[in-house]
């Protein structure tokens, strides 16, 4: 199985912190959350990945380069989904591709995702679920996918951003160009090709898209279930924390983060190697 981490993309919702890295490398409980990915990947039995990167790219390149099944693509352009996609055709070769945006954190079974799509005889399967912010995916009472945005007919569902498709679909995309997959998909439904859902319900899954978002997902780590830590205070390798500390709900602080004293960080996460002065109060932020 080969599969691919979408990577490139600019993270603009997540500015100004996106300025600094990449979105798949943000830190989540002080570890990049690409890393996952790849973790992911490789217990659903991928045995080669490819990770684009455009945005900030050599930080990618440093973290990944010479790791043992991973391959990059760097784009010095940039070339959206589809583009990026239609990039890594000789990567993938005949055989279906497994493909995740590299923002995401979920608990999705992906080895589940990859058999379902090669026993159903679909071109392409996207693996949808019920989000109430995101459902513009019409499906119909056979799982076929109709349309996307909000004209189809059928139920709405969101897309996760993890899919399986041929790589034979991609041909339909002019090489170095920007393409969306969406309208590769869009493309292909309309000529009869049987792009389908796989649809799940018990996981958990977040699109890594503002500040906001991210913040909620520490929390989510820390405080709830089945995540819940033994604690909601983390601390990285080599931190230090004040004694005169005061911290309520949950906090996350980064390796090599200095943390000064009387200090008051409530629901905040605080990067690796960050310096937070004395005196310093803050709730619902990150420190970079």
């Amino acid at each position: 199985m080969k599969a691919m981490i979408l990577a490139a993309g600019f993270g603009t919702r997540l500015r100004p912190y996106s300025l600094l890295r990449p979105k798949p490398l943000f830190p989540v409980l002080d570890h990049p959350l690409i890393l996952r990915h790849i973790a992911q990947l490789r217990e659903a039995g991928c045995h080669a990945i490819l990770v684009n990167c455009h945005h900030l790219r050599e930080q990618i390149v440093d973290l990944l380069a010479g790791r043992d099944g991973i391959s990059l693509q760097e784009e010095p352009i940039e070339l959206g989904t589809g583009g990026g996609l239609r990039m890594a055709l000789d990567f993938f070769g005949s055989e279906p591709a497994l493909v995740t945006n590299g923002d995401i954190f979920h608990t999705i079974d992906l080895a589940r995702v990859y058999q379902e799509h090669c026993s159903s005889g679909a071109d392409a399967t996207l693996v949808l679920h019920d989000c109430s912010r995101f459902n513009n995916v019409s499906v119909d009472d056979k799982l076929g996918i109709t349309a996307f945005g909000d004209r189809g007919a059928g139920r709405k569902m969101a897309f996760t951003g993890i899919h399986v498709l041929d790589p034979n679909l991609l041909r339909v995309i002019a090489p170095g160009i920007f393409y969306n997959i969406i309208d590769c998909y869009r493309y292909w439904i309309a000529r009869g090709k049987k792009i389908r859902a796989h649809v799940v319900h018990d996981h958990f899954w977040t699109d890594m898209g503002t500040p906001e978002d991210y913040l909620n997902l520490h929390r989510v780590l820390l405080t709830q279930e089945p995540f819940k830590a033994a604690s909601p205070f983390y601390y990285g390798i080599g931190v230090r924390m004040p004694a005169d500390l005061h911290s309520r709900d949950w906090l996350c602080v980064g390796a090599g983060a200095r943390i000064g004293r009387q200090c008051s960080l409530s629901r905040v996460v605080v990067w690796d190697g960050a310096q937070v002065p004395d005196g310093t109060m803050l709730e619902d932020v990150i420190v970079v």
